[in-house]
């Protein structure tokens, strides 16, 4: 199976040379994503809805690449504030709580002042008739 790059149609995609996901063969490989609603691309305030918006887009684009968030086995969350971990843990818990990817959370400074959480995750796709 050939390389897939999966698009969001994000200008930053093109000026900055990346696709929001990469699929090789049963391996889906998806960009750090960042909580811009990409319809209206606007940052919300709040590092939650940040963080619904990062798990959106990520789910979009595992779809559109034939995986889906329970074929998640890695994921780094990277947050801005360590004040936000307690905020994010419940709705990253209401996604991957029965998943349990292989997680890092790291405090880090991102690249824009308004963005408060990146999300970037790896995805095995398996045989779902097991």
């Amino acid at each position: 199976m050939p390389r897939h790059l999966i698009s969001t149609g994000s200008p930053f995609e093109k000026t900055a040379g990346y696709s929001r996901a990469v699929v090789d063969g049963d391996w889906c490989f998806v960009s750090g994503t960042t909580g811009y609603d990409y319809a209206v691309m606007t940052m919300p305030d709040s590092v939650e809805d940040q963080a619904r918006n990062c798990l959106a887009t990520i789910a979009n684009a595992l779809g559109e690449a034939g995986f889906v968030m329970a074929d998640v086995v890695r994921a780094r969350y990277y947050v801005t504030d360590r004040g936000y971990v307690a905020s994010v843990f419940p709705i990253l818990g209401e996604v991957f709580g029965d998943v349990r990817p292989a997680a890092t959370m790291v405090i880090a400074e991102l690249i824009e002042p308004a963005m408060k959480i990146e999300i970037e995750v790896t995805a095995l796709r398996r045989d779902r008739g097991r």
